[in-house]
């Protein structure tokens, strides 16, 4: 937009006398209140007219204060607002096209989807011009959700059975809700849109092209015209103006309005000067732009026909008039204009009709003829029944890979056909009896004329029936579920060291504890007096006790710290060391324990082949009783083979008769041997199974007839078409990624934060439980043998002075304890009686000596 600005005032200077000049500021968006404030700063310093901005609630906002000043001020978005000059064109007028493009196409019913309520003008003008016998419109609005996720409601598109959509809509959100709609697919042939928004030529449009559905929108300039080109050209864009037909044009709508709107601007100071004074926006103030309604209602007489991108401008009241829209539709090609609508022809359609492909490929021999196709109705992607709240019949009620295949051929060959439910019994054949069964049986027996569905082509079905040319090519694969994040063990706080530096680590702990004792004895500077208060003791104590080395260790490693000071160098230096080693240790372990105990890795019972062959971790597997996966492991030689064969054979109960069937029984951990195209389809929509494995082998599935059909060589022939034109791919593109896809997220989006669960922290708590569990019983046994000894010394029942200590145990209130008591137990005890006769004694003589 600041390019697009910059070249409209050069190309306007070049027009001019006075030249114009540009004062730009940037704001956030959707922030009117800095909207305010930026622009009274602009104000302040005079200024002619405003432009701008993108936001339309700040635009609104801006526009009464802009009227309230007479300056002119430019908007370029679809708004009934009359108070601004918005080359726009106005929503009655956008109906009209709108109305005349859908009585063209003769729509009886459709689907209005709408972004927001601002848009209802659009539909109120269409029902205007209906009138009473308007067609039966549906209205849903996309953006209910406010979140981006459109996905509800297009579903609800997708079962309504409308298949013709006008889609109106903000440029902001509606790629996101095309890009939506494809995935959940209904962007295809069958259905038709007409795009609401004046900015599709600017869409990426590559991924549309080719998706055969009818898209059809409109536009107010062409990106060929040579200032586009100019345009481009500043803007670094050097693609051709061909180019630009394919979508992705750099010049938006609302940049070719911006820079129509200083062609006008500068148009009308040709004729009429503006006056660009400060002016003060306070509510206070009364002062006005100098001749500003003059000039702004000479504005809006005039007719500008030159220099503008998106043709004539004059008004008509407040609303801008002149124009005319480009009919465009999307083409592999890219964009095609196909007419234009204006107020005075309405609507022009200038397209040459398309050829019908059928008519150039129809081959006379089979114009008149009618098939019988087999089906196996439903086995999804190939062929299911339409979801619909109407009752379908016949052909319409079948949708699929293979319904689409036929459809293909019948286009290209001109034929008629009968789709029907062959079952999903594909069919064998027995040499020995001569006799087949299901869909082969249903073709030999001309019942059926062939059948599409994925029916493997095998040398014993090549017996009895023919095959066409491979349209797809896979292998038998396993289908299993996803690797589960495996349950978090009891010591997962031992995660963030292995075995051996845990082992290390404990060593390391004993040897510094050791260390810590033999030097401690060793130094002189850690022997102690006990009692500082004597000069010459008679002994000297070491704190460096096993266990208080053991102690001091311990609060290091802990960070804790201790009541200990090592005193002598050598102490010192072992304990600085540890210290060291103590801090890098603990640093690591909780750096690393956040992400062990959060990070829950996944695991899988199987990863191949051989593990199913083993039966590792007895996981039971199957396959389709009757098919050509099945045959695949009774024929095989391989030992692996061989053995899973038998495994079979033994269990009957673990075969099934359809597909689905083997795909519910997944959810058990049940796992299943499928056609790897079948697995692809099933893992992105079962976001919990995976594909375990390569294949095994090298399948193709092919279109089963009767032998030697005279039909065969021109229906090859038209499947070899429709590979080399990539038509096979686009069918497996769309029932594979596109039709109910999207569901699963991709592996590079960002999961969420795991909690963590008691199952994370439960070692930690059987630590501290059983910690604490054994210190209580070490003190009650310490205490228990204390009273025994206590009991022996002072000889008194162990009975009474185990009562004693308890009652003093359990006096909560006692915080002290009295040594020396006559209610004790141990002072009426012999021993204590002895020493009170021995004291008394010792005192009498003491007094006969004085």
């Amino acid at each position: 937009m600041d390019i697009v600005f910059d070249h409209a005032i050069e190309l306007a200077n070049t027009q001019l006398e006075t030249p114009l000049k540009a004062l730009k500021e940037v704001i956030n968006y959707g922030d009117s209140f800095q909207a305010y404030g930026v622009m009274c700063k602009l104000l302040q310093n005079g200024v002619g007219g405003i432009f701008g901005p993108s936001s339309r609630h700040s635009a609104k906002h801006l526009t009464t204060i802009c009227d309230a000043k007479d300056i002119p001020y430019f908007f370029s978005e679809m708004n009934d607002n009359s108070e601004a000059f918005n080359l726009y064109p106005h929503p009655l007028d956008f109906s009209k096209a709108l109305y005349f493009l859908l009585s063209a196409y003769e729509w009886s019913r459709f689907i209005f989807l709408y972004e927001s309520v601002e848009y209802l003008n659009l539909l109120n003008g269409l029902m205007s011009f209906y009138g009473n016998n308007g067609p039966t419109i549906t209205v849903l609005r996309y953006d209910i959700e406010l979140n981006g996720n459109y996905k509800s409601v297009l579903r609800r598109v997708s079962k309504s059975g409308d298949n013709r959509i006008v889609v109106v809509g903000s440029t902001d959100t509606m790629p996101e809700l095309l890009r939506q709609a494809q995935q959940v697919g209904i962007i295809n042939e069958d259905y038709k849109y007409i795009i609401g928004n004046l900015d599709f030529h600017s869409f990426d449009l590559e991924e549309y092209k080719y998706t055969e559905a009818n898209i059809t929108s409109f536009r107010m300039f062409s990106p060929e015209q040579t200032v586009i080109q100019g345009i481009t050209d500043k803007m670094g864009y050097n693609s051709a103006a061909e180019d630009l037909r394919n979508g992705s044009c750099p010049i938006t709508l609302s940049m070719a309005l911006t820079f129509d709107s200083v062609q006008l601007f500068a148009e009308t100071t040709k004729h009429l000067a503006v006056q660009t004074l400060p002016l003060n926006c306070s509510d206070r103030s009364e002062s006005v732009l100098d001749d500003g309604s003059t000039f702004k209602n000479y504005m809006r007489t005039l007719n500008l026909q030159e220099r503008t991108i998106t043709g004539q401008i004059y008004f008509e009241g407040n609303i801008r008039k002149g124009y005319s829209l480009d009919i465009i539709e999307l083409h592999p090609s890219g964009i095609l204009k196909i007419g234009t609508w204006d107020e005075v022809s309405n609507l022009t359609i200038q397209r040459v009709a398309q050829t019908n492909s059928v008519a150039q490929n129809i081959d006379n021999s089979l114009a008149n003829k009618t098939f019988i196709v087999l089906l196996n109705v439903p086995n999804k992607p190939y062929a299911s029944l339409v979801e619909s709240y109407e009752k379908l019949e016949g052909n319409s009620q079948y949708e699929g890979y293979g319904v689409d295949l036929i459809k293909e051929l019948a286009e290209k060959l001109g034929f008629n056909f009968i789709l029907k439910n062959g079952g999903n019994d594909y069919g064998s054949y027995n040499a020995t009896t001569n006799s087949t069964t299901g869909m082969l049986k249903e073709i030999i027996m001309e019942r059926a004329d062939f059948a599409i569905t994925d029916l493997t082509i095998t040398a014993a079905r090549q017996q009895v029936v023919d095959f066409s040319i491979p349209f797809m090519n896979l292998g038998i694969a396993i289908l299993h579920l996803k690797a589960q994040k495996a349950p978090p063990a009891f010591f997962t706080f031992m995660d963030p060291f292995s075995k051996g530096v845990w082992w290390l680590l404990g060593l390391s702990f004993l040897l510094v504890s050791f260390s810590f004792f033999i030097l401690g004895r060793l130094s002189p500077s850690e022997w102690d007096n006990p009692h500082p208060c004597i000069e010459e003791p008679t002994e000297l104590v070491n704190q460096f006790t096993i266990g208080n080395s053991l102690w001091f260790t311990t609060g290091a490693l802990l960070q804790q710290g201790s009541e200990m000071e090592p005193k002598a160098i050598s102490t010192r230096t072992v304990a600085s060391i540890w210290w060291f080693f103590t801090l890098l240790m603990v640093s690591s372990y909780t750096a690393n324990l956040a992400a062990f105990l959060t990070v829950e890795n996944p695991t899988s019972l199987i990863d191949s082949i051989d593990d199913l062959a083993e039966n590792k971790h007895d996981v039971v597997y199957g396959a389709r009783k009757v098919g050509s996966t099945r045959e695949f492991f009774e024929i095989s030689e391989d030992p692996r083979f061989i053995k899973m064969n038998k495994f079979m054979n033994s269990h009957p109960e673990l075969l099934t008769n359809d597909n689905m069937e083997g795909v519910n029984r997944v959810d058990t951990g049940y796992a299943f041997l499928m056609e790897s195209t079948s697995i692809e389809y099933n893992t992105k929509r079962l976001c919990h199974l995976r594909k375990v494995g390569e294949e095994l082998d090298e399948k193709r599935y092919g279109i089963a007839w009767r032998k030697n059909w005279p039909y065969r060589d021109k229906f090859n022939n038209a499947l070899l078409q429709l590979q080399e034109q990539g038509t096979l791919e686009k069918l497996k593109n769309k029932w594979w990624n596109e039709v109910g896809a999207g569901i699963c997220p991709s592996g590079s989006q960002k999961g969420e934060d795991t909690e963590l669960k008691m199952e994370n922290l439960m070692g930690i708590y059987i630590v501290l439980l059983v910690g604490s569990a054994l210190a209580f019983i070490y003190g009650l046994v310490s205490w228990i043998l204390y009273i025994i000894a206590k009991a022996k010394h002072y000889q008194v029942p162990v009975g009474d002075a185990f009562l004693e200590e308890l009652k003093f145990a359990l006096d909560f209130n006692s915080h002290t304890r009295v040594l020396k008591s006559t209610a004790s137990i141990y002072s009426r005890s012999r021993n204590a009686s002895l020493l009170a006769v021995s004291i008394e004694s010792e005192t009498k003589s003491i007094k006969s000596i004085n």
